[in-house]
Order: C-alpha cells, then sequence, then structure tokens
C-alpha cells in the first residue's frame, strides 16, 4: 500500500511538473554528452600523442647540390656523412636510426605526390634533386634538445625537422575542442542543477498541504522524500540514456563510418573509450539530479 503511494506520487509528480521535468532532462541531456564528448577527446588525445610520441622522429637532411642553404656550399661528402653518423649513434637521447637514401626520397616523393608529376621531360624533379635523409627516432620522445643541438651546424648538414612540429598544432586543436565541450557542459550542469532546485521547490509547494497530513500522522523523512528521489532518478535516467545514444551516433556515423579510412594514421577512439566515456557519464547524470534533491528536500519539507 505504501509502495502504491510513493509510485502514485511518482507519477503525479512528473505530470505536474512536466514541462519542467523535460527542461532538466534536456539540460541534462546536452550536458552530459558534451561531458562525454569532451571525455572521448581527452581519451583521442591521449591515443594520439602516446602513438605519435613513440613515432614521432628527427629528420636531419643533409646538403646537396644546388642547395639553397647558404651552410651548404656542396653536396655531404662522405666523410661529413660519417661524422653526423657518429655524432648521432653516440648520443644518449636516440634510440635507433637511419639514413634515407636519395632514391628512397625519391619514391617516397612519388607515392605521396603522384607518379606522372616525375615523369618525361618536364619532370618536377629527379632523383639527383633529392637530398639524403637521417631519420631519427628518440628513446624518450620528450627529450629532443641534446640531439639536435649535437647535429645542428655541422658540416654536411642543410636542415632539420622534429615532425611535433607538424602534428603539434593537430593535437593542440584538439585539445581547444576537448576544453571547450568541458567547459559548456559546467555552464550547462550549473544551468540543470538550478532547474533540480526549481522543480522540487516547485513540486515541493504543491504537495506542502499533503506533506502537513503525512508529518501529523507520523510519515518518515525518507518516506516523504522518496516520490522526489524518483523523480530526479527518473529524469537522470532519461537524460543519461539520451546522452549515451548521441555518443554513440556519434561513434558509429562519425568515426565508424566517416574517420575509419583514416585509422592506419591517427589511432582514432574506439567502443571500449565509448564505454568509458558513458560509464562517466551515467555516474554523473544521477549525482546531478540526487545530490541536490536530497540537500533541498530537507529545506522545503520542512512544514
Amino acid at each position: 500500500m505504501q509502495l502504491r503511494y510513493v509510485f502514485s506520487e511518482l507519477g503525479q509528480g512528473l505530470r505536474r511538473n512536466l514541462s519542467m521535468h523535460i527542461a532538466v532532462i534536456l539540460t541534462l541531456f546536452v550536458s552530459l554528452t558534451l561531458v562525454g564528448l569532451g571525455t572521448l577527446l581527452i581519451q583521442q588525445a591521449d591515443r594520439m600523442s602516446e602513438q605519435w610520441g613513440n613515432e614521432l622522429q628527427i629528420t636531419v637532411f643533409l646538403c646537396r647540390d644546388n642547395d639553397p642553404d647558404p651552410a651548404c656550399p656542396t653536396e655531404v661528402t662522405a666523410p661529413q656523412q660519417r661524422a653526423i653518423e657518429d655524432v648521432v649513434d653516440e648520443n644518449p637521447e636516440v634510440a635507433d636510426w637511419y639514413v634515407e637514401s636519395k632514391s628512397q626520397a625519391f619514391e617516397k616523393v612519388k607515392e605521396l605526390v603522384g607518379a606522372e608529376k616525375f615523369e618525361g621531360p618536364n619532370a618536377a624533379a629527379t632523383v639527383a634533386d633529392m637530398p639524403k635523409s637521417i631519420w631519427i627516432t628518440l628513446d624518450d620522445p620528450a627529450e629532443f634538445a641534446g640531439i639536435t643541438s649535437a647535429v645542428e651546424g655541422l658540416d654536411g648538414v642543410s636542415q632539420i625537422r622534429d615532425q611535433r612540429e607538424t602534428v603539434g598544432p593537430v593535437l593542440g586543436g584538439i585539445e581547444a575542442i576537448q576544453w571547450g565541450a568541458l567547459l559548456a557542459a559546467a555552464f550547462l550542469i550549473v544551468a540543470a542543477l538550478l532547474l533540480v532546485a526549481n522543480t522540487i521547490r516547485l513540486a515541493a509547494l504543491a504537495r506542502r498541504r499533503e506533506i502537513g497530513i503525512m508529518r501529523l500522522v507520523g510519515a518518515s523523512t525518507l518516506y516523504i522524500t522518496l516520490p522526489f528521489l524518483l523523480e530526479a532518478l527518473v529524469t537522470a535516467v532519461l537524460g543519461v540514456a539520451l546522452a549515451g545514444a548521441s555518443m554513440a551516433a556519434f561513434m558509429y556515423f562519425g568515426i565508424a563510418q566517416r574517420l575509419s579510412d583514416f585509422a592506419g594514421f591517427i589511432p582514432w577512439v574506439g567502443w571500449p573509450e565509448y564505454v568509458y566515456s558513458l560509464t562517466a557519464v551515467a555516474i554523473l547524470g544521477p549525482v546531478l539530479t540526487l545530490l541536490p534533491t536530497l540537500v533541498l528536500t530537507r529545506k522545503y519539507l520542512k512544514v
């Protein structure tokens, strides 16, 4: 009989403040979706940093004929190249290295740009135009200053390229997006808390006479509060469900369908990361509704 009353009050409370509950659900939906996407982006940045941090290499380009660098009056000589290789090989920051020949560099350029541009009498470049280079893999990607300063300025060195200069803006853009999503989610979470507070206040005022009667007959605080807690739980479950569905749609239509072709270059987040983000959202949703309900009912249910 008591449970029947509790669920009856739950249904009446949901109908009585339907517009407020819908507003809470929609606000929770948007804010939790942004939190989930922010969590996914954090994991995405971590995966990219982990993979690219291990694979990023420093490339030392050696002098070639007609090199535009004034430090390269002639092509690198064999003794100069051996001296550069000795410096690289003895540096403690270097985990591995290899030399890329002119022909290897030429084949790589043709693969990237298109072989047709390097054929015929009007070829864009020839093998002789390609520079030799030394590709260096670091033992610790964060420690690169030593090897850079060691080879910079050596005879036969044209320029040094750190791939972090190319990938860094990508990681920075992802970090900016993730913090933007989390900041917007924080504002919406505050809005959700205010809506929950207003919903509880309106519901308590609408049932003020009933609550007074229940107090007179000795009903416990938990028994009186239970319908409010169930209303908060229902709104939280619906908000989490909508947020989880939108995140799943993002994973399927955005990443699995559109970005899977770039999986060999960019390590995209997958369904395990989605489950992790969904778990965080599923915990946060009830917390945002149940905690303010518990706190505010102590004030509004005092009759």
